[in-house]
């Protein structure tokens, strides 16, 4: 949060959002919401919250002043099931700037795409059960979207970085798919992935314990 200059973070554990302040790292913290398994949360500009609601299968939104109340569905929340208003078990979100929710939909292995005020959402990939083929995710996690809509999801059991371009039927491989491992080429479950400015791809490599930055090949068009 930028305007209040404090990180906001899921404490999965603890069932809770809580704000941590950056100018003082030992200041006093504040809870934000209460009771509630989350996973990924997202700030937009307006400073609304959207948070992954894991155990309830939802996405939920709390606008900015409204952190003590329920907070509003706005994707999901319709029992576990793989019907296009229902998730199982979400994991990581992405807000743009139209306010669509992207969300890794984990156990049903596919990303969904719900554009506000929608009553159910679009599979933007996966969604052909688990499996490591082209058109396939397997437990995925953490995701971004760029301006074009180009999905990239870190494919965490396959142990691979998937991009899916807009309206693609299936995915291509951007980093790893050689199997878990230690080597250059390869991932361990990686869990959630971030660009810089230059594009150069940062990898939470979570079952190696560390981050990758991949960069960018300046020299290809």
């Amino acid at each position: 949060d930028e305007k209040k200059k404090s990180l906001i973070i899921c404490d999965h554990g603890n069932r809770r959002v809580v704000r941590w302040p950056l100018p003082n790292p030992n200041g006093e913290k504040e809870i934000l919401i209460e009771n509630i398994w989350c996973y990924g949360l997202m700030m937009n500009q307006n400073g609304d919250l959207f948070v992954c609601d894991w155990e309830n299968h939802a996405v939920k939104r709390w606008k900015r002043g409204e952190l003590g109340k329920e907070g509003t569905i706005v994707a999901g929340g319709n029992g576990r099931g793989n019907k296009l208003n229902q998730l199982n078990e979400p994991t990581y979100i992405f807000i743009d700037r139209e306010e669509t929710v992207y969300v890794s939909d984990n156990w049903n292995h596919r990303a969904m795409k719900c554009y506000k005020g929608a009553n159910e959402g679009i599979i933007v990939a996966g969604g052909q059960d688990e499996g490591n083929s082209l058109n396939q995710l397997y437990y995925p996690f953490g995701l971004v979207v760029n301006e074009v809509g180009d999905v990239y999801v870190a494919d965490s059991w396959n142990h691979r970085i998937m991009c899916w371009s807009l309206g693609s039927k299936e995915g291509r491989v951007i980093v790893g798919g050689n199997g878990a491992g230690q080597g250059s080429n390869q991932l361990d479950h990686p869990i959630c992935l971030s660009f810089d400015v230059e594009n150069n791809l940062y990898v939470a490599d979570s079952g190696n314990d560390r981050i990758q930055r991949f960069s960018v090949d300046k020299n290809k068009n």
